[in-house]
């Protein structure tokens, strides 16, 4: 019973054409993602899942077989979003922070009028929020690193594993994107 709850959490890592990581997705979306043909698989889990007629691997890296051009989209205005713009640094004293101890700001203070949106919203760390309190960077003598923007690009975000749930077959296609932590 315990392999069958490791296979219902086993996930699958994407690959773009060029080997370069795209994003982490379910086991069953691999497979029907294979199913489809729009996959190769390159590892694979030591599970297995079984049909009446068929025993398939779970698949632990799969390769997109075509090249997607994503659509020009508007990008959503979202906390996750705003730290990639900023490159998860904080845009007053520009450390690079993990995201559990990022927060966003609003550069003119909503108590003087300014407005949550992309142009008025920057990536901050709790220290230098703090500080700043309900004054524009101005006035708290805090200069923004860049200007905030709405970006004309989906912000790609990082994928980040942890080395202990790291599963072995996706340590050489990680090694040079992923951003590896050790949890010590």
């Amino acid at each position: 019973m315990a392999q069958t709850a490791t296979i219902q959490d086993a996930r699958t890592l994407v690959l773009s054409q060029a080997y370069e990581p795209v994003k982490v997705i379910s086991w069953r979306r691999a497979l029907t993602l294979l199913t489809l043909g729009k996959v190769e698989v390159l590892e694979e889990h030591d599970w297995s899942i079984r049909t009446v007629t068929v025993v398939i691997k779970v698949p632990a890296v799969v390769r997109l077989l075509r090249t997607f051009r994503r659509r020009k989209q508007v990008v959503k205005f979202s906390r996750v979003n705003i730290y990639a713009r900023d490159k998860y640094a904080c845009q007053y004293c520009r450390e690079k922070k993990p995201i559990a101890e990022l927060t966003y700001d609003h550069v003119v203070p909503r108590r003087l009028g300014g407005r949550t949106e992309w142009t008025n919203i920057v990536t901050a760390c709790q220290d230098c929020n703090l500080r700043k309190g309900a004054r524009t960077p101005a006035q708290a003598g805090m200069p923004l690193r860049t200007a905030p923007v709405r970006p004309d690009w989906v912000p790609a975000v990082a994928i980040t594993v942890s080395l202990h749930s790291l599963p072995d077959a996706w340590r050489d296609y990680l090694y040079w994107t992923g951003e590896l932590i050790d949890e010590h």
